[in-house]
């Protein structure tokens, strides 16, 4: 990487003393990383990950890293709405979206068309949420080579971080479909491009509340540049939260020492694969002139769209369903709604899609 480009773009104090506990527990780091690193080349260098307040506090530690006042930030849409909060809201970065979705495929070039009024030159941050909230998708391998290549394109352009947020990762449910992160396929892919990971214990291993994320970065473990940056994030660890918090640290490492720990998280998908395929049958179902169902294949949900013509949002159609279903969505204005696979029985998402067609067809037969 080039180390002058890593500098510019943290332009954090080289330095920053710490008392040795902000970047967690050693033997937990080593652990993740080889977790992390299953079936990878070995040549590909990351570095030892830094352990987070999960992965929320990680994307804040990356939002006080790489963006700043006017730091272009771009981002496909929709998007988790913390995104905004931890860049533009705390650090007054410059939120840019594109559509995540055009023709009802995934939109390959959402982030160099985000970026595309940019002065030529200037740093950007970029963000891939795969698979995806609230999309709940994933790239295919034609995909994953169209997303590089236009990724490399932009880094022609400008210095650029892209952030994988890998929160969901390995919740795969199409035999097709890479299970592997975007991160390693740009390590070393460009010398403008510096690709960041941002993973964690809260999807991958079903630990809920455990409050442990990860940061990870494409340098050697034993290279200046990385003790530079674990310098970085651990003075910013130590100014915010003072350390992680060692109890889920514990919990988490005797997960790792398992050696059926793989078996276990298979099992998991396996139960989320099920409740995936019995909503995508139900959806499959649905009158197209009253959702559109977006493409997903991966993670804890899926998104519909409101055709346009039936005037209405999605804010409305969630009002109407709790008031008259006792059916909870999440709206993401203007015409998007997330459903939750993730955290409701197989046999019951059959009825959620009809309840979700039938609100739809209500509130739009009162607007004819």
């Amino acid at each position: 990487m080039n180390e002058a480009l890593f500098r510019s773009l943290s332009p954090l104090g080289r330095r920053a003393p710490c008392d040795g506990t902000s970047e967690g527990l050693p033997e937990v780091r080593r652990l993740w990383r080889a977790w992390q690193r299953r079936g990878v080349n070995p040549a590909l260098p990351t570095s030892l990950p830094l352990i987070t307040v999960g992965l929320s506090h990680g994307l804040s530690l990356l939002a006080d890293l790489f963006g700043g006042e006017g730091r272009a930030v771009a981002i496909p849409r929709p998007f988790w709405g913390n995104y905004r909060q931890a860049f533009a809201v705390r650090t007054g970065s410059r939120v840019l979206t594109a559509p995540g979705y055009v023709d009802g495929c995934y939109n390959v070039h959402a982030i160099a068309d985000a970026l595309a009024g940019v002065p030529e030159g200037e740093p950007a941050v970029a963000i891939l949420n795969l698979p995806s909230n609230p999309g709940g998708y994933s790239l295919t391998p034609a995909e994953r080579d169209a997303v590089r290549a236009s990724l490399l394109e932009v880094a022609e352009r400008r210095p650029l971080v892209v952030v994988c947020d890998d929160a969901y990762a390995g919740l795969v449910y199409e035999p097709d479909v890479p299970r592997v992160s975007l991160f390693w396929d740009l390590i070393g892919s460009h010398p403008n491009l510096v690709p960041v990971k941002v993973d964690g214990a809260t999807k991958e291993f079903s630990f809920f509340g455990g409050r442990v994320g990860f940061l990870t970065f494409a340098l050697d473990p034993g290279s200046d540049e990385a003790r530079e940056m674990e310098g970085k994030v651990r003075m910013l660890v130590r100014s915010g939260v003072g350390a992680p918090i060692e109890t889920s640290q514990r919990v988490l490492l005797e997960a790792l020492r398992n050696e059926r720990i793989g078996e276990e998280i298979e099992q998991v998908r396996r139960l989320l694969e099920g409740r995936y395929r019995a909503l995508k049958e139900a959806l499959a179902q649905a009158d197209p002139g009253l959702l559109t169902v977006l493409p997903f294949n991966s993670g804890c949900f899926a998104l519909v769209e409101l055709p346009e013509r039936l005037g209405l949002t999605s804010e409305q159609v969630r009002q109407h369903l709790l008031e008259h279903y006792e059916t909870g969505l999440i709206s993401l204005e203007p015409r998007y709604l997330r459903i939750a696979h993730c955290s409701v029985d197989a046999g019951a998402l059959p009825e959620l899609a009809r309840r979700l067609e039938q609100g739809v067809k209500e509130l739009a037969g009162q607007r004819t």
